[in-house]
């Protein structure tokens, strides 16, 4: 109570307690809001794919902000989604064919955006359909057929197997193989398999591996429209003639195919200024991505398997925020944790301040309660002792400590009063002297 009896009367106490209390609590909002990490590992499938690909320009982009982007190459969005589910594995981030997960699964993970379209090449022999006139054009005529459905924990293996039951196709109809891409293009040069299924997106480098096979051909869905009616996480993509290769006319005629969206998918406390950097990024990276895809149409928030996080549905809708338009990266970052400091602390400090004049107030009363002490016992000892000198000299000394005193106007009448309290007890002194 003597710690603080003496800290309340004095108010450099005050202030300084003041002050380390706002230290205190902006230090510790400080820590309760981190900054982005400047680390992040992000899952994405096999070197050769788009996927990968992006990650690498997004690496590079990334980089430039002094922020390490790890990249891990995986089978596919399977195997992707048990890395992100997975705690231990370190994984940040993740490339996900969308159809893949199951939000419920996974209540943890969030959608980012929309990438691009990645549509499901069916590449054939037109030799295995000589009784179709050579032409593959629906599922249904997979029967007896060797087909690869995409290797295990691949989306394609997924896509294949989802829509080969929409067509009410058993696995004892047809020979069923899981190959990797490359296995693929190397069965189907060599005749081992009749059909390879793939998800790729246009610009994905594997794709020249497949169209630069001497004749194979792309399967023209008839039936687009309907498999993104019962599937709502595909869409129809159209592809004009010879928008796969000029130089091969690939395809020779105009197709239609379904196509899933690839997704961005991270844990659902990932930074927001994370978010913004990471799509603010992928806007600059996605304008070269032109070829099944319009201009601005991605990065989307459409057609997401996750539900979106808040601050990229934000981002997506409005764009960058005023900070991240005309500030370096990281100055709006630190700019942005201390606004978000700064209103906590107002919320806290507003009744403070509605008290100061009190606190303050209370503090002078505490400092007059010792004067007034004081003079009291000046006042005993005269009615005990008469020693008139000795208690004259006492209220001199009392009145050099009242002139020490600093005091706003306000509070002056105080001061006065107690003036005025001392001059009557040295009147009495005079007068019995």
């Amino acid at each position: 109570m003597t710690i603080l009896y003496r800290i309340a009367s004095r108010p450099a106490y005050l202030v300084t307690a003041f002050i380390v209390l706002i230290a205190s609590i902006f230090l510790t909002i400080w820590l309760l809001l981190p900054g982005p990490p400047k680390t992040l590992t992000i899952a994405t499938g096999f070197p050769d794919g788009l996927y990968h690909q992006f990650a690498k320009q997004l690496q590079v982009e990334l980089a430039k902000e002094k922020i390490v982007l790890r990249i891990q190459n995986t089978g596919g969005s399977v195997d992707n989604l048990a890395l992100m589910a997975d705690s231990k594995s370190g994984v940040d981030l993740a490339i996900i064919q969308s159809g893949v997960g199951n939000p419920n699964q996974y209540p943890k993970l969030t959608a980012l955006a929309g990438l691009f379209y990645e549509p499901l090449w069916v590449w054939y022999r037109p030799d295995a359909f000589i009784k179709d006139g050579g032409s593959l054009r629906q599922l249904s005529q997979l029967k007896g057929k060797k087909v690869s459905i995409g290797n295990e924990g691949s989306g394609t293996n997924m896509l294949s197997q989802a829509i080969l039951k929409l067509n009410d196709i058993e696995s004892t109809q047809l020979n069923l193989v899981s190959l990797s891409p490359d296995e693929a293009i190397k069965q189907l040069r060599q005749g081992g398999i009749d059909v390879a299924m793939i998800v790729l997106a246009g610009e994905a480098p594997l794709l020249k591996d497949f169209y630069q096979l001497p004749g194979i051909r792309l399967m023209d869905f008839d039936q687009a429209e309907t498999y993104t009616r019962v599937l709502p996480y595909l869409n129809r993509v159209d592809i004009p003639r010879g928008l796969v290769s000029i130089a091969h006319d690939l395809p020779k005629q105009d197709i239609h195919v379904i196509a899933p969206t690839a997704t961005l998918v991270a844990h659902s406390d990932i930074n927001p200024a994370t978010v913004s950097l990471l799509l603010g990024t992928t806007y600059d990276i996605l304008r070269n991505y032109s070829r099944l895809q319009k201009p601005g149409e991605f990065p989307s928030s459409k057609g997401l398997d996750f539900p979106i996080d808040l601050d990229a549905e934000i981002f997506l809708k409005d764009g960058p925020s005023f900070f991240y338009r005309h500030l370096p990266f990281w100055g709006a970052v630190w700019l942005e944790r201390v606004i978000k400091i700064l209103i906590p602390l107002l919320i806290i400090l507003l009744p403070i301040f509605t008290y100061l004049p009190v606190i303050l107030n209370l503090s002078l009363k505490i400092r007059l309660g010792r004067l007034y002490k004081t003079l009291k016992t000046i006042e005993k000892r005269f009615a005990a002792s008469k020693n008139t000198d000795e208690l004259l000299s006492g209220l001199n000394d009392l009145e050099n400590r009242i002139e020490r005193l600093n005091v706003s106007a306000i509070q002056s009448k105080e001061l006065y009063d107690l003036r005025m309290h001392i001059a009557l007890v040295r009147d009495q002194l005079k007068q019995a002297k």
